[in-house]
């Protein structure tokens, strides 16, 4: 069984999509995510306290800052923008695809996990997410 999740941004940041996915999966066995892009990346996180996205937005944007920042000038990719590059390091550095169990119909996540995908660019974008069910 599979699918694509299209997820609508505006800019950086984490964007939960788990209801999205617990509305489409069934029956049981190995859920695979995988996103379509070299700058933006998926995590499952506290869905609880909506800071803990607030804090790691701001934590990626302090550890790999735009090329307009000094400490990137060593950076040659820069005419995508000065978030581009800085958006596929942190695309480096966290997970593009996730595997998640499936039993019952329902999702193994822990009571405050949520599936999110994390935003890397300023501009608005469409992301996809490709889902595979097995």
């Amino acid at each position: 069984m599979q699918t694509v999740f299209q997820i609508n941004t505006t800019g950086p940041g984490l964007y939960e999509f788990t209801d999205d996915v617990a509305g489409w999966v069934a029956g049981s066995g190995v859920l695979t995510l995988f996103i379509q892009h070299t700058s933006a990346s998926l995590l499952i996180q506290e869905n609880a306290d909506p800071e803990v996205r607030t804090d790691l937005a701001a934590f990626f944007q302090r550890l790999v800052p735009p090329t307009t920042d000094p400490s990137m000038s060593y950076l040659t990719h820069t005419y995508e923008g000065p978030d581009d590059m800085p958006a596929h390091i942190k695309a480096a550095l966290l997970p593009v695809s996730m595997s998640i169990p499936v039993l019952n119909g329902r999702m193994a996540l822990g009571t405050w996990q949520g599936i999110y995908l994390f935003e890397h660019r300023n501009a608005p974008h469409t992301r996809r997410v490709v889902a595979h069910l097995r």
